[in-house]
């Protein structure tokens, strides 16, 4: 599974606008459609209300790949562009011998 944290940073509130907007023009819905997504979730941080950080997880490369290849993406770039966001991204790829279960609480 790969995973992909975007933080971004906007002013007058317009991070929080454009997740509103996604969600609204039913992008996110299209997106949690496609094969592959495990999870498209918006999140406000507490501590800064100028930030939105979107979790977007992922099967495998492949399915993140064909999904960053889909006409979508440009719609969204266009509202990224519209709300004049700055980007921070970070990726995670899930290990499947996770040695720290003992300190997991389920």
């Amino acid at each position: 599974m790969i995973t992909i944290i975007i933080h971004y940073k906007g002013k007058n509130g317009n991070a929080r606008k454009f997740a509103k907007e996604m969600i609204e023009s039913k992008l996110v819905d299209e997106i949690r459609k496609e094969n592959g997504n495990l999870r498209y979730e918006y999140y406000y941080p507490l501590e800064d209300n100028e930030a939105v950080v979107l979790i977007d997880s992922w099967v495998n490369q492949e399915a993140l790949d064909i999904h960053h290849s889909l006409p979508l993406m440009s719609k969204i770039s266009k509202l990224r562009d519209k709300y004049d966001l700055h980007m921070k991204v970070e990726k995670y790829e899930s290990i499947e011998d996770l040695k720290d279960e003992k300190y997991i609480r389920k």
